[in-house]
């Protein structure tokens, strides 16, 4: 029981502390900056406020709709499973496994709060003018229809391809254009940490559950 309190008490911990800095960063870029707008923190990095539509990284595949509810469901079932990796043994399960997840779902559950939220809160953000809080209800989209705020480009390398090039000679070329928020870069380092440190545990965690379910199948078979 004690274990299972001190791992949820940090998973909680990881969690709010990502949805208050990633929620605090937004806020403040949607409400002091208007789309399209950049500050300069250095050749390499910018503030640059955009909205996205779709998913991470401005990528925009699925209907709205459907994207959010896809990432409440896929929430929600993060959170039972890190919830029942909880009560397992400490030996059994590495902490920093659980920090990986708490750290993916913090992500999602961030950008979850701007698609579900911020259309029905905020006035819409124009190359103009900057958005401000309005009554539930009146903002620029429906609930469920809002944009997810992004800020964070990292224009790593700026150059022109040479013109001797094939296709691309001459052309602009711009190394790491994504545009992105913390939310994303929570995701993007929890799965990262898990491919890298725990990947040998994730195929424990596979080949276990094709054991329980070769075991249940037998049993049924007996019976």
């Amino acid at each position: 029981m004690k274990q299972l309190l001190t791992r949820g008490r940090l998973a909680v911990l990881i969690v709010t502390a990502i949805l208050l800095i990633d929620q605090i960063i937004k806020v403040w870029v949607k409400t002091h900056m208007s789309r399209g707008e950049s500050i300069r923190i250095a050749d390499w990095f910018y503030i640059h406020f955009t909205e996205n539509p779709g998913m991470a990284f401005g990528m925009e595949v699925f209907d709205k709709l459907f994207l959010t509810s896809f990432r409440i469901i896929a929430a929600v079932a993060i959170t039972w499973y890190i919830w029942k990796l909880c009560k397992k043994a400490i030996q059994e399960v590495p902490v920093g496994y659980i920090v990986c997840l708490s750290c993916i779902l913090a992500g999602a559950v961030g950008n979850i709060i701007d698609c579900v939220c911020y259309g029905a809160i905020f006035s819409e953000s124009t190359y103009h003018e900057v958005a401000r809080f309005v009554s539930p209800g009146e903002g620029y989209a429906p609930w469920f229809y809002g944009k997810v705020v992004d800020m964070f480009y990292f224009p790593l390398i700026e150059t022109n391809w040479p013109s001797w090039m094939p296709f691309v000679g001459g052309e602009h070329f711009i190394f790491f254009s994504p545009i992105f928020n913390f939310a994303d870069a929570a995701i993007s380092c929890g799965i990262v940490a898990l491919l890298l440190f725990y990947n040998r545990f994730l195929n424990m965690e596979s080949q276990a559950d094709k054991a329980k379910d070769t075991e249940t199948d037998n049993s049924q078979k007996a019976i």
